[in-house]
């Protein structure tokens, strides 16, 4: 079976580069016989190592010879009748066998952040996803993985960790190593993606155990489910594991030892349970072997992601190639077609390169004939440029006088409409001082009648304060031939009073009516009082 070599190639070379001394790209015989006999052994094939000694006459073996070798005299033992899972515990002693030969190698570091086991589980993964690659000679090989598979790895690693993956930082790193081996790659993972020391080795292992979960054992998905038993319709939590072709279940994630085994085929299907139309997290998963089972996700969103899984699982049930290593086969042949196409795109520009320099060297020569030929037309051709010139220059000329007569009239134009604008300004300029002289006539006159009412206000003021004061002078004359009148009165009363005859009562009161009463005297002095308050106010 050639894939089973083609899927080992890349352990048997660092085995093989690492039984190398001094970079000779050669192994002597006898290390090769021990790598030989162990994989032999692992196959059931004893002795077979002899037949190196017969094998060519030199005492060591190029990597592509040995290759050769393994291939006519040890895998073909392995037919397409084998199977699978026999094809991949072959898979996996080989690899395990070419690891203890170049462990030494990658184990021996300086600052070691994974523990051995990991080590071992990413030299794993990085032989399935690596490329062969030729160098310089054809029995000179490398074994390199591209950049877009170690930050695809990288990126699942980092993300594992609960760290950030940044993919422009990796892209400028990838640029400065340019090529990834496996020692290169190790020390990527360890020194930068990581977490620098400050995450537990617990964390680190367990996240190197999924990536190897996913890319050497093609687990699609794992998790836990509820499943309804056969015998009693009960549900009971198991921790599933789909694998291309399989499903496997446990009582947890610890235990080692599967409770059942589900085989998948091409005649199995998977589809959601029926609710009513609502999301439902139950599923019903249909094989030959067990026919219904009914399986019960976590959530609706669990439910759709298992069953996107398990229909992968179901279509690459019958594949004897490992689903990642499909994935990296597809994404590696994308590279070639992308290489061959850019290649093919190079090729062109060369070929069109050098059929433009053909084309102008041909070019050339036509022209050197051409140049005796075009020597008299030359001088025709010169001639008449420079009429041509002349000619152009003339109606430049005509043209640029047009373009100053134009900018004459615009700025003589220009210069009309200042000069109007400018009188119409003056105008109105001469207008307003006009207005503004007989306004200043007109306040001059107002204020000429106000100062003259102001002067006749005052002396008018000033008689009414004389008034006043006459009057003031007067009321209080009067008050004191009021205040004298009724002492008087008061006197004369007491007179009559004391001396009055008889008979003479009459005469008494034709006194009295030429004398103020009592009640009489106080509005008369109102009213003196109301005519001074009257010429104050007016005053």
């Amino acid at each position: 079976m050639t894939h089973l070599l083609k899927n080992l190639t890349n352990s048997i070379w660092h085995a093989f580069h690492a039984l190398q001394v001094d970079g000779a790209f050669v192994v002597a015989k006898s290390k090769l016989k021990v790598l030989t006999a162990n994989i032999g052994t692992l196959m059931d094939l004893y002795g077979i190592e002899k037949g190196l000694e017969h094998y060519r006459s030199t005492q060591t073996l190029t990597f592509e010879q040995y290759v050769y070798y393994l291939q006519k005299e040890v895998f073909s033992s392995v037919t397409d009748t084998t199977p699978i899972q026999t094809c991949r515990n072959l898979e996996e002693g080989i690899d395990e066998i070419c690891w203890l030969v170049c462990r030494k190698m990658y184990l021996n570091r300086i600052h070691p952040v994974f523990e051995d086991h990991s080590v071992y589980q990413l030299f794993r993964i990085f032989c399935l996803l690596g490329e062969m690659e030729a160098d310089v000679t054809d029995s000179l090989y490398l074994v390199t993985a591209h950049s877009d598979e170690v930050a695809q790895i990288a990126s699942q690693f980092v993300t594992s960790l609960g760290l950030n993956w940044d993919p422009l930082d990796f892209s400028a790193l990838a640029v400065a190593i340019g090529t990834f081996r496996f020692s290169t790659f190790l020390a990527v993972l360890e020194s930068k993606y990581s977490g620098g020391g400050s995450l537990d080795a617990a964390a680190l292992t367990e996240a190197i155990d999924d990536l190897y979960q996913t890319y050497v054992e093609d687990v699609l998905k794992k998790g836990y489910l509820m499943k309804k038993g056969f015998l009693l319709p009960t549900l009971r939590c198991f921790w599933f594991v789909l694998r291309p072709g399989e499903l496997t279940y446990c009582k947890d994630s610890q235990q080692k030892e599967a409770s059942g085994i589900i085989t998948l085929d091409v005649n199995s299907w998977a589809d959601a349970a029926s609710s009513g139309g609502k999301p439902d997290r139950k599923f019903i998963l249909s094989t030959p072997e067990h026919r219904c089972i009914e399986l019960v996700a976590e959530d609706h969103r669990g439910r759709l992601q298992w069953l996107s899984a398990l229909q992968i699982a179901i279509q690459h049930s019958t594949e004897k190639i490992g689903y990642q290593r499909t994935l990296a086969y597809q994404r590696r042949s994308t590279r070639q077609a992308s290489r061959q196409q850019r290649e093919e795109t190079r090729l062109e520009l060369q070929h069109e390169r050098q059929a433009r320099i053909a084309a102008e060297i041909q070019a050339r020569k036509l022209e050197a004939l051409s140049k005796e030929e075009n020597a008299k037309v030359q001088e025709l051709e010169d001639v008449k440029k420079r009429l041509e010139i002349l000619l152009q220059e003339e109606k430049q000329a005509l043209r640029d006088e047009e373009i100053v007569r134009a900018l004459q009239a615009r700025v003589l134009r220009e210069e009309w409409e200042r000069r109007e604008q400018l009188e119409r300004l003056q105008k109105e300029q001469q207008d307003l001082l006009e207005s503004e002289k007989l306004k200043l006539i007109e306040f001059e006159r107002k204020q000429h009648d106000n100062e003259r009412q102001l002067e006749d206000a005052e002396i008018r003021l000033q008689q009414l304060e004389s008034e006043k004061q006459s009057l003031d002078s007067e009321l209080k004359s009067a008050r004191e031939k009021a205040r004298l009148a009724e002492e008087a009165q008061i006197l004369l009363e007491a007179q009559i009073v004391s001396v009055r005859p008889p008979g003479s009562g009459e005469r008494i009161r034709r006194t009295q009516s030429f004398i103020p009463t009592t009640k009489e005297r106080p509005l008369i002095l109102e009213k003196l009082e109301e005519r001074a308050i009257t010429l104050q106010k007016n005053c």
